[in-house]
């Protein structure tokens, strides 16, 4: 039997937010903004909102990725800004921004010998090619899927149908997806009938529709779950 592990990436191996805000901070700067908390924190709830938008299939990733900075623009009173230029200069400051969460590396490096291990991330492909470029991040996985490069998003079952068609055969029982987001890699999961893990270390709570298989509140109890998932398998 195989045993195949999904990894998110953003969030989940990746300090994400980190990197959002130095890319953010960088962009702003660069049109005379000043980044503080509050102009920050406004930001990211607009940009959550509108990938939400995107996971429900409301808005197209290119609505997306102008229509944030528009609405964001409007919010503070800066409507003369262009959107489509504060776009590039952003994802340009973000593809050379990445830090892994605490235990990530160490997790890759032990898990790497025993199973096989993916990306699937709905992340932009020009910001996470040189994210994951930079990190060396991709000596860990046998292959790097991102939505963008696919054609559909997570939690779209055809994003992991199209996974699935270039995996050699790899079964979805066979399979454990790992992610911090319930609507995203859970939901997604669960659409694509693969087991879920969800990584919640802020001890977020999950409605019935979307509950797990398995939750961690830390990296370094993946190793565990994996082996009671596929221990459970037959060979």
């Amino acid at each position: 039997m195989r045993k195949a592990i999904f990894f998110d990436l953003d969030d989940t191996l990746f300090d994400f937010h980190r990197s959002e805000r130095e890319a953010l901070e960088q962009t702003l700067l660069s049109f005379g903004i000043r980044p503080d908390d509050e102009t920050v924190r406004y930001y990211s709830e607009v940009n959550d909102a509108q990938w939400k938008r995107l996971e429900r299939g409301e808005l197209t990733r290119e609505q997306v990725l102008t229509g944030r900075f528009e609405i964001f623009f409007e919010g503070i009173g800066r409507k003369g800004i262009d959107p489509v230029q504060t776009w590039h200069r952003y994802e340009g400051n973000l593809s050379r921004s990445w830090y892994y969460i605490d235990g990530a590396e160490a997790l890759l490096a032990e898990l790497c010998g025993e199973y096989e291990l993916y990306i699937v991330t709905n992340g932009t492909a020009s910001v996470q090619e040189g994210r994951i470029g930079g990190s060396g991040i991709a000596r860990y996985f046998r292959q790097i899927f991102i939505s963008q490069l696919i054609g559909c998003n997570k939690p779209d079952p055809r994003f992991f149908d199209a996974c699935f068609r270039q995996l050699n055969g790899l079964k979805r029982e066979e399979t454990l997806l790992i992610g911090d987001s319930l609507t995203s890699d859970i939901l997604g999961g669960k659409n694509a009938g693969i087991a879920t893990v969800w990584y919640n270390p802020k001890n977020g709570r999950a409605d019935e529709a979307l509950r797990p298989d398995f939750e961690v509140t830390s990296l370094d109890m993946i190793p565990l779950v994996a082996e009671m998932f596929f221990d459970g398998k037959p060979s």
